[in-house]
């Protein structure tokens, strides 16, 4: 388990000398800078009297402070999820290629460390770094919010570490794929494919109804069978972020899911690298 968590920090201290992730945590940074500086709210008894946005006013109505709080969380959800996910694809693309990079890899081999921990010492790295920057993200723009309101609410992070389930499953795929072929390019179609494919099986059902034979909507069904619900998942973490009450076991099914697909796929990873010669 040390050796694991060596590579996850070594992973760590690579991904932040990177201009990618510099730049990530950066405009995260400037965006939440700017909105508190920027961004004038005022609140009269949980009502939203008028707010200004630059100087202009922004909306002169007056607006129930949870409702607009609210709107802006599922908005913030759903932008975290496609949006994050397609960065941290392309992003997190070649750091299993690299792994694998002639020479470097058989270094590693020859330390004791054994292939198991430098395939899941990779995985919980990215893993560790993507929810570093949800995290930084959701709990940066919750406290701008309740300071600049006074209304407290910790359901934007709730629901944006929902939406990160998503990409360890993406991530999962990405690994798998470079133990096949290191190819940082197809790694990264890899991620995006699954995000793609994800955001289909979660209305497999209605695609379905499209397909003209009943042969073809069979096969399309059980194709998408194996991949998770990612956008059933991204939705519901939308709508918990924008406070919506969370169904327990809908919510449980999809997380499972997503985590059985990442299990399933960090296996062959596992088996497919035990018989790989370097």
């Amino acid at each position: 388990m040390t050796q694991l968590l060596r590579v996850s920090v070594d992973l760590l201290r690579e991904a932040l000398r990177r201009r990618w992730f510099l730049a990530l945590f950066l405009a995260i940074t400037g965006v939440l800078v700017t909105l508190g500086l920027s961004l004038q709210i005022d609140v009269i008894d949980g009502v939203i009297a008028g707010s200004k946005l630059f100087g202009a006013v922004f909306s002169s109505d007056m607006v129930v402070a949870d409702r607009v709080l609210g709107a802006v969380s599922m908005a913030t959800a759903y932008g975290s999820f496609y949006f994050g996910a397609f960065f941290l694809a392309v992003a997190c693309s070649d750091f299993a290629p690299e792994l694998l990079a002639p020479g470097r890899i058989e270094h590693l081999l020859s330390l004791p460390v054994a292939r198991w921990q430098l395939l899941f010492g990779t995985y919980l790295g990215v893993i560790v770094l993507s929810a570093a920057a949800v995290l930084y993200g959701s709990a940066g723009l919750t406290v701008l919010l309740g300071v600049k309101t006074g209304v407290w609410s910790g359901s934007l992070l709730i629901g944006s570490v929902v939406g990160w389930c998503g990409f360890c499953a993406l991530y999962a795929a990405m690994l798998t794929s470079a133990f096949f072929v290191r190819s940082a390019a197809l790694s990264a179609a890899t991620g995006v494919a699954t995000l793609i494919l994800g955001v289909m099986s979660s209305y497999r059902d209605a695609i379905a109804d499209v397909l003209s034979s009943t042969v073809s909507r069979q096969l399309f069904r059980v194709a998408m069978m194996p991949f998770p619900r990612l956008g059933l998942l991204a939705t519901a973490s939308a709508q918990y972020a924008g406070g919506t009450p969370m169904q327990l076991e809908m919510m449980a099914r999809l997380i499972i899911g997503a985590f059985v697909f990442s299990a399933a796929l960090l296996s062959v990873a596992a088996w497919r690298f035990e018989r790989s010669d370097y």
